[in-house]
């Protein structure tokens, strides 16, 4: 089945309140990582600024960040980032009224009721939704996107603790699946466990059976790793040649691994700097049009704050950005959605099941 993506509808700005409407007021920023008074936040929706009688989206956007003028130019930007003087977009309504437009109806919805009802039933996902359709749109989406989009993974380690989801995990990244991914320490680790020990946190991948000294295996391959000097280096060194992070390695796609203070090691690639991860993360926000995020609630939250629900193609076609939170937990969906990630997709079920299902499907 082909894929289509939706067509983007923008606004109407030929209505009167938005023909009237005025150019948007700047303020210069006071100093370094300060914002004026009354600045504009962004929102998780492309958003229009009126500047010399013309209405310009913002590109590259994020939640919770000032607009700066750059020229005829809008800049998200994150409010540590502002400098001393940038032009900072001010005013806090919505509408138009003061030259910012937040537009939320660019793209069809399939949430909520339909046939024109104002009420209906299980209009979110939830643990009763039956997911069939969910995954037969994600296989063609990830068709479409794997030649023409930009696929980002952030996975929590459950995904390294079974041989089978490795495995899975392994050939999606082979097969072009997966053009960025983003983890934590632990990820890394245990699936250097894997590939060295055939273990996760000393249970082997496959049985679950615990391993007489097993609880010694992720400290000995972080202990390793940090004694080789990389992760690439003790691949080769060492001989792994299966799982995730082998599989990124031999493919040359990109991962981010974001410390945090539970972090036993770390891994040398581990950005210990939350700033510095954030950083990293935020190079392939800038970038993605489908995010999986897979039981890791934080990192979820996280990249899915700085991801609109839009991208402005290089040819200048504005496309929807899809994201799935893949988990068993109810919370860690709604949660997200919470946040304010409204294009939010949950599938509730356990990651293994999920990526299996993928790779069954995909990959022939």
């Amino acid at each position: 089945m082909s894929f289509n993506l939706p067509p983007f509808r923008p606004p109407d700005f030929s209505i009167e309140a938005l023909v009237g409407a005025p150019s948007a007021r700047v303020e210069a920023a006071p100093a370094d990582g300060v914002a004026p008074d009354n600045f504009h936040v962004t929102s998780n929706h492309p958003e229009y600024v009126r500047v010399g009688g013309k209405w310009i989206l913002a590109e590259e956007s994020r939640m919770d960040c000032t607009l700066v003028l750059k020229g005829e130019n809008l800049e998200v930007v994150e409010p540590r980032r502002l400098k001393k003087g940038d032009s900072v977009v001010v005013g806090r309504t919505e509408d138009g009224q003061e030259g910012i437009f937040v537009h939320i109806d660019g793209f069809e919805s399939s949430t909520g009721a339909s046939n024109g009802d104002k009420f209906a039933f299980r209009t979110r996902g939830t643990r009763e939704t039956p997911f069939s359709r969910s995954y037969d749109d994600l296989y063609d989406l990830l068709r479409h996107d794997r030649k023409h989009g930009y696929i980002v993974w952030v996975l929590g380690p459950a995904v390294a603790f079974d041989k089978d989801s490795r495995d899975a995990m392994q050939g999606l990244i082979e097969e072009g699946y997966c053009h960025a991914l983003l983890a934590g320490n632990a990820l890394a680790t245990h699936d250097l466990e894997a590939a060295k020990f055939r273990t996760g946190l000393g249970q082997d991948i496959y049985t679950q059976e615990h391993r007489t000294q097993g609880h010694y295996h992720h400290l000995d391959i972080l202990n390793a790793v940090r004694s080789i000097g990389s992760i690439r280096k003790t691949i080769d060194e060492l001989g792994l040649n299966d799982g995730i992070i082998c599989a990124c390695e031999k493919c040359d796609v990109p991962y981010v691994l974001a410390g945090s203070i539970r972090d036993d090691g770390p891994m040398p690639e581990v950005i210990a700097n939350n700033y510095d991860a954030q950083d990293a993360m935020r190079a392939h926000a800038r970038k993605a049009t489908t995010v999986l995020s897979l039981a890791t609630q934080l990192h979820s939250i996280a990249f899915g704050n700085m991801i609109p629900n839009y991208r402005v193609l290089a040819d200048g076609t504005v496309r929807p950005v899809y994201f799935y939170i893949v988990d068993m937990s109810e919370f860690s969906a709604d949660k997200l959605a919470n946040r304010g990630s409204t294009q939010v997709v949950p599938i509730l079920t356990n990651v293994q099941d999920f990526i299996i299902n993928l790779r069954n499907n995909l990959i022939q």
